[in-house]
């Protein structure tokens, strides 16, 4: 969706936007057309709105907040990664490297 579409879905002004996007809270696609959000922009801008507008969390939190979200979303990659590597192993390394994940839970 373009700026005019997320701002509505929102109900933001576009001056809120920019900032969001100056904050790097949002990353939008350039396209020839502008900006372009996708649906998981649209739930990050619902977060922040929550954020700073339910929460009463200032800009600095919301930093925190973004910036452990997107660590958040790194790990799943990783993890996905890691998930299909071990799949990719004989059965019996398999075995052995859960296990040895299984032995770190235990900390």
């Amino acid at each position: 969706m373009d700026d005019h579409e997320f701002r509505l879905c929102l109900k933001i002004d576009v001056v809120q936007l920019d900032f969001w996007v100056e904050r790097g809270w949002l990353i939008p696609a350039m396209s020839g057309e502008g900006r372009q959000f996708r649906e998981a922009d649209v739930a990050r801008g619902r977060l922040i709105l929550d954020l700073m507008g339910n929460m009463g969390v200032n800009e600095a939190g919301v930093d925190v907040v973004m910036d452990l979200l997107d660590q958040l979303h790194t790990l799943r990659g990783t993890m996905s990664k890691l998930v299909t590597a071990i799949e990719r192993q004989e059965r019996e390394v398999q075995q052995r490297l859960i296990e040895s994940l299984e032995d770190m839970d235990r900390f």
